[in-house]
């Protein structure tokens, strides 16, 4: 089995596996991802994308990318076709484009959350030296949703999203984050420039399906055009949303808050006709997790977060 640069195929030498690569995203997680693959299909052919790919002969086995922001690096896909002994040729393409990215001189740190199709990198990852975290892909079909129905403190505002909030939300998140699991993870988290970026993947970019106004909500204070707690949810496919963020800052934790947003957007989603709502959460964020057990949502999948910094 030969890897090669990604930046010498073209798409179509590649397209038995992204094909493969989409349905197990529509299977097995609801997930639509011919948005997604487009842009990384228009990209290898444009030759920007960096990575590389497994080929037995002229075959596609598997295929993984990254990209730059800065001193960071992301790994952002690593699929192996379930016709080959999955483990090695993973192995094998990480292992390259690991080499890769350390030995340009302004990489500092390298993350990676990578939904295993078939077969985890956990003992890879590992031996490469990353930090890992255990993340959970939960589903909510909506007809077996437990409601809340309660309301928001008095003094507070629940109200729909505006981009007029866009700014308000990257602060909230920064401050919702400090010192959490999460931006350990993510280090967009730590920094109100670094939530903008990650809003702006979310919101405007097609980064985590298309983004959903009218079942994402803000709370505030009365007085006040801070936010203290925010829910956002994307559509991933027909009749799926996806919640791509909750945060409650710290002063405001433990008035369910969180649970009254999920409650609302969930309300939303169902007067759109929605049948499914899906999240990522850490493990180790426990609190988090009882909440959405609460709600009715069931573990699909479990995957590692993993995070290389130059030591």
């Amino acid at each position: 089995m030969q890897i090669v640069d990604l930046r010498q195929i073209a798409s179509r030498q590649l397209a038995p596996l992204l094909d493969e690569e989409q349905a197990c995203w529509l299977e097995e997680l609801h997930w639509d991802y011919r948005s997604s693959m487009q842009l990384i299909k228009k990209f290898i052919d444009a030759k920007s994308l960096a990575g590389r790919a497994a080929m037995e002969n002229s075959d596609p086995a598997g295929y993984g990318f990254y990209v730059l922001d800065e001193t960071k690096a992301l790994i952002g896909g690593l699929y192996v076709s379930p016709k080959y002994e999955r483990l090695r040729p993973a192995e094998r393409i990480l292992e390259e484009m690991l080499g890769e990215m350390r030995s340009l001189p302004h990489v500092r740190r390298i993350e990676a959350q990578l939904m295993p199709f078939g077969g985890a990198l956990d003992a890879a990852m590992e031996k490469q030296s990353f930090r890992l975290y255990t993340r959970q892909f939960m589903l909510l079909p909506l007809k077996d949703a437990q409601m809340a129905g309660a309301p928001v403190p008095m003094g507070l505002r629940l109200e729909r999203w505006d981009d007029g909030y866009f700014e308000a939300c990257a602060r909230l998140i920064a401050r919702a984050y400090s010192d959490h699991v999460d931006s350990e993870i993510n280090d967009q988290y730590r920094s109100e420039a670094g939530a903008q970026k990650f809003l702006k993947n979310i919101i405007i970019l097609p980064g985590c399906g298309q983004f959903l106004p009218e079942a994402s909500f803000v709370v505030r204070a009365e007085e006040s055009s801070e936010l203290t707690a925010a829910v956002l949810t994307s559509t991933v496919s027909m009749g799926v949303g996806h919640t791509t963020q909750i945060c409650v800052v710290p002063a405001f934790q433990g008035q369910r808050l969180g649970l009254r947003l999920m409650d609302a957007a969930i309300r939303a989603l169902k007067s759109l006709r929605y049948h499914a709502l899906s999240l990522t959460v850490t493990s180790q964020n426990a609190g988090a997790v009882r909440l959405y057990e609460k709600l009715g949502f069931q573990v699909v999948k479990k995957f590692a977060a993993a995070v290389w910094e130059t030591p």
